[in-house]
């Protein structure tokens, strides 16, 4: 088998070294036919700067890289008059730009790096020379008179702003500082044969490119929609040895295996209908054999959890099947973004489902996958609310699976209120609810025990708050809230009834069903059952 091109950013290195498995040539050759400027907004680890690289190998007519892809031919006559290239990393840049200045160096540097190749004998004047703006328009017109038509490739456009994303003032500084920058693009448009720039945030009109009249954006259209990531199909034609290897590894069917696949790592869609797989999580599962976070655990943005604290967003379930315009993702800045369209950005609610006609348009989002799902509901644990600094998650995942098991409710509910005794009284909402005290709750299951779980599932009867399916059974839990402890017999009483009546849903599936009601006291702060 070949082998995975785990942690590899360059096209031109996979290839030479044999480590390329889905051929995306096609998708790319396609937008560089159809126009002439771009912009792909994806979350982190998805494939851009990969993208990036097969076209700049693709422009500079590179053909031996591209024997028995799609574009081999398209490359071929490319060979005959190559396109300079000027290739910019922002996510190079490190943290040397915490002022104006510092970010105008660090734009040169990247800047005269990436065109050292071609021994460019420039003279800058001193006006010139301090300027990253008119180093890059003087570049891009020496490389024109001396080439011809210039390409450029822009990776992690919005590093520093996101980098700042926290702090206001600065992250529009900072914009305003690249926006004159990429105004260059502009300005030199007559120059440039192709432009490229991606990055994990969208932008609004009046943003960094608002001078680039020309510029599309194919971050949600849908012939683009599979441009990075894999598609079921291509998963499992480019995969077939390992997922055989998995198979036999896991003592799973071949059936088994795709469907639990799909089920942790499958589901991002950014059209509504194209469902991609995270390219770094499913080459790390196949290169380990295991199913784990691999998403999440590469890294965290610390800004992600400064958003959630600075906006007080403490409950992750109120964003599963949210609606939203169809323009929800470029209303505004991505420092000024609303939370489920920052949380959009950042990878972790996806389309769910995209619905429109002529009066009108609305998304669906949701979180994608297990992996998603888990994570935050980790991240939350560990960064909000503090669990794992009373509660070890190491030690609760394996209580709560044995508790689960064996449908020991009462160990479960011992767990969760164990946690909830240790978190500071100023931590808890000021209007507590069944909706909190819920949400809590399933993110101890998914971020502590891994456990996978479906809330609010509808049944004939209504909507159950959260169903747990095993092989052998099926726990259906109720949440209920009591205002007073005097209160809690009453809602109990409700709970119960309700929770029968959910259950005869999954009466004929041959499983025990276990129902249980947790009442949540608001005065103690606990929960009962």
């Amino acid at each position: 088998m070949q082998k995975l091109p785990i942690g590899i950013q360059t096209f031109e290195k996979i290839n030479k070294e044999n480590y390329l498995y889905v051929d995306k040539t096609k998708q790319i050759l396609k937008m560089i036919e159809n126009g002439e400027c771009y912009f792909l907004s994806r979350p982190r680890r998805f494939g851009k700067s990969l993208t990036i690289s097969t076209l700049e190998a693709m422009f500079k007519g590179k053909v031996e890289l591209f024997k028995g892809l799609y574009a081999e031919d398209w490359v071929k006559e490319k060979a005959k008059n190559p396109n300079p290239v000027i290739k910019l990393d922002l996510g190079g840049l490190g943290n040397y730009h915490q002022n104006i200045e510092e970010l105008n160096n660090a734009l040169i540097y990247i800047v005269k790096t990436s065109i050292n190749k071609y021994k460019l004998n420039i003279s800058y004047d001193e006006i010139i020379s301090k300027n990253a703006g008119l180093i890059f328009s003087k570049i891009i017109n020496e490389l024109y008179e001396q080439f011809g038509k210039v390409v450029v490739l822009i990776d992690e456009y919005d590093k520093p702003i996101t980098d700042n994303i926290n702090n206001l003032e600065k992250a529009e500084e900072i914009r305003d500082s690249l926006k004159s920058f990429y105004s260059v693009l502009k300005s030199n448009s007559d120059y440039l044969q192709f432009v490229m720039l991606t990055g994990v945030s969208k932008f609004s009109k009046a943003g960094v490119f608002s001078g680039l009249n020309n510029l599309q954006d194919i971050s949600m259209k849908e012939e683009y929609s599979d441009i990075v990531g894999y598609t079921q199909k291509e998963l499992e034609d480019n995969f077939k040895d390992w997922i055989e290897k998995a198979t036999s590894k896991l003592s799973l069917t071949k059936e088994e295996l795709l469907a639990k696949i799909k089920r942790h790592y499958d589901g991002f869609s950014f059209d509504g209908k194209t469902r991609v797989y995270n390219p770094f999580s499913i080459l790390n599962f196949f290169s380990d054999q295991k199913f784990n976070n691999y998403w999440y655990n590469s890294s965290t943005p610390s800004f992600l959890v400064d958003y959630f604290k600075q906006h007080q967003i403490d409950n992750i379930e109120k964003f599963r099947h949210i609606n939203v315009s169809s323009d929800f993702a470029n209303e505004q800045e991505i420092e000024k973004a609303t939370p489920e369209s920052f949380l959009f950005q950042a990878g972790y609610l996806t389309i769910e489902k995209w619905e429109s006609n002529a009066e009108y348009e609305i998304l669906t989002l949701n979180y994608p996958n297990e992996e998603v799902k888990q994570s935050i509901s980790r991240l939350f644990l560990r960064n909000i609310y503090k669990i794992e600094k009373y509660i070890p998650l190491g030690d609760a995942l394996w209580e709560a699976i044995k508790a689960l098991n064996e449908g020991n409710i009462e160990n479960i509910v011992e767990i969760f209120n164990n946690a909830l005794s240790k978190i500071p009284y100023s931590d808890f909402p000021k209007n507590q609810n069944e909706y909190w005290y819920r949400s809590l709750f399933v993110m101890l299951l998914r971020g502590g025990a891994g456990v996978t779980s479906f809330q609010e599932s509808y049944t004939s009867e209504g909507r159950s708050d959260l169903v747990i399916p095993f092989d052998d059974k099926i726990i259906i839990i109720e949440f209920k809230f009591a205002k007073s402890s005097k209160s809690v017999p009453k809602a109990r009483t409700e709970g119960e009834g309700q929770v029968k009546q959910y259950a005869k849903t999954y009466e004929n599936e041959g499983k025990k069903i276990i129902t249980v009601v947790l009442v949540a006291d608001n005065r103690k702060r606990k929960v009962t059952f």
